[in-house]
């Protein structure tokens, strides 16, 4: 049996350790990193092709990684790659869109619950998650992406800021309106706050 130590070291000292040509620190930068990149872009861009825009932010990464002069801003500047990633999809998306009149994916994954108590469980959970979904989904990017940033990955708003190039006003000025917006959404929905 093998036992997996959490690696210490910063991200900073991975970077540049990578930047030397040691690929496994890459492997510890991927393992650290993967689900909450994974996690960002679902709620920026939704579940279909997830794989494969991970798969793109982190190969972007491992290619701009002998640029990034500053290595103790690695965290913004992978971000910075995964926004740039959901905006390029949306784009592509939303080209699509325009030249298909029906373009229809979707994609429900059920659990199998041993018990009614899971199934239940489950079915609630899924409501609301459908719901937040939902919400997020009728708020401009712009918003949207400021949200999931800051509120769900728990970014700080200059962080944000640097990540989606704009000033730290801009990124305020669109929490507060998307969070209103979202308010409204989730009481619309009967969803009491």
């Amino acid at each position: 049996m093998q036992i997996m130590l959490t690696d210490e070291r910063s991200d900073s000292d991975l970077v540049r350790q990578c930047q030397s040509g040691d690929r496994a620190c890459f492997r510890h930068l991927y393992q650290r990193y993967q689900l909450r990149v994974r996690s960002t872009l679902y709620q920026l861009c939704g579940g279909i092709s997830i794989d494969d825009l991970v798969q793109e932010v982190f190969l972007r990464v491992w290619k701009g990684l002998p640029k990034l002069r500053q290595p103790e801003t690695f965290s913004t500047w992978l971000y910075r790659i995964a926004w740039n990633v959901a905006a390029d999809e949306r784009r592509n998306f939303a080209k699509q869109r325009a030249s298909s009149s029906s373009l229809e994916k979707a994609a429900s994954v059920v659990d199998n619950p041993m018990t009614s108590i899971n199934l239940a469980t489950n079915l609630v959970n899924l409501h609301y998650q459908d719901i937040v979904e939902r919400g997020l989904a009728q708020l401009s990017f712009e918003h949207r992406t400021v949200l999931v940033l800051h509120d769900l990955e728990d970014i700080s708003q200059k962080e944000v800021a640097d990540i989606i190039g704009v000033p730290v006003g801009t990124v305020k000025s669109r929490l507060f309106h998307g969070r209103a917006a979202m308010r409204k959404f989730l009481e619309h929905q009967g969803v009491n706050l």
